[in-house]
């Protein structure tokens, strides 16, 4: 090999560039060899050809794909038993009235309509932390199933968020959540 082209390939090998284009030039020649020894399978489509998805829509009437066709599931109440909508009620009600209340008694009100499980979550919560002072609006239920029920009440400052349960048809307050 002449030695200018010698000096010219050192150069080439020691620059970032030089080193860039040959690995290039690997790569361009794996493909290529990828190519060439390939199995002639061309069922699957290449990038760019396969067909196009579903079109989805914001509007549900120009969307047929919706999955759900049913109503959302109704509560059902045991006979004798308060409503989902009263049992919300009278839960927004007791926890808003935490003026001049010891936590203890506060707590105390709450219990008829609460959960074992709330119930214990509420021990020894200070009832002056409160945000809301009275209820100013009827619960608005969201059913999640015929023992689930999600229920909104609008307060003085804000609203009260309440996950009812009713296993056994009886319906308990089971968690709560302030949005102002």
């Amino acid at each position: 090999m002449p030695r200018s082209l010698e000096l010219g390939l050192n150069r080439i090998f020691r620059s970032r560039w030089g080193v860039a284009i040959v690995l290039g030039v690997i790569v361009l020649a794996i493909v290529g060899l990828a190519r060439l020894f390939s199995d002639g399978d061309d069922s699957r489509p290449s990038l760019g050809t396969a067909s196009p998805g579903p079109v989805v829509s914001a509007d549900p009437k120009d969307d047929d794909t919706v999955l759900e066709t049913e109503p959302p599931p109704s509560p059902t109440t045991s006979p004798g038993r308060a409503k989902p909508e009263a049992v919300a009620y009278a839960f927004a009600s007791a926890w808003a009235d935490h003026k001049n209340v010891t936590p203890k008694a506060w707590r105390a009100q709450l219990l008829p309509n609460s959960t074992t499980k709330l119930a214990d979550e509420l021990d020894g919560v200070d009832p002056a932390g409160v945000p809301a002072e009275r209820v100013i609006g009827r619960p608005s239920l969201v059913p999640v199933s015929d023992t689930v029920v999600n229920a909104v009440v609008t307060m003085d400052t804000g609203k009260l968020n309440l996950r009812l349960i009713a296993p056994d048809g009886h319906w308990r307050v089971d968690g709560i959540d302030w949005s102002s």
